[in-house]
Parts: structure tokens; sequence; C-alpha cells
């Protein structure tokens, strides 16, 4: 049910996958790139297209690669 509720209106949907090892970087964009599903290198999890889900790639954008 609440993936039901995170989708917006159109539908829209993001494929972000984690390109670069989050080690040497701070521990807050370890803990984001974890709160958005990542596991490991070259992992792909799809997320509703959202301000909180694009605030979070925003603070990984050196570390992800994003496909709408």
């Amino acid at each position: 049910m609440a993936t039901k509720k995170a989708k917006n209106a159109d539908g829209k949907r993001l494929k972000i996958t984690l390109v670069k090892s989050t080690i040497g970087f701070n521990r807050t964009q370890d803990e984001t790139v974890i709160g958005l599903g990542l596991r490991r290198l070259n992992h792909t999890v799809e997320l509703a297209d959202t301000p909180e889900t694009r605030g979070m790639i925003h603070k990984v954008r050196h570390l992800v690669t994003v496909q709408e």
C-alpha cells in the first residue's frame, strides 16, 4: 500500500543506479544512498519521482546515474 501512496498523479518513475562507491565520502551521503535503497555498485532501484527523491538524488548526484 505504501508504494501506491508514494506515486504521484503522473505515475512517473525514476531508475537510479549506484555507479561509484561511497567509501571516502561523508557518512550522510552513505546514509542517503542506503535511504534510496541502493545496496551495492551497479544496483538499480525504481522509485517514484517526488521532490523528496529528487532531493536525495541531488545530494549524491556524483555517485549515481538517473534514467527517467
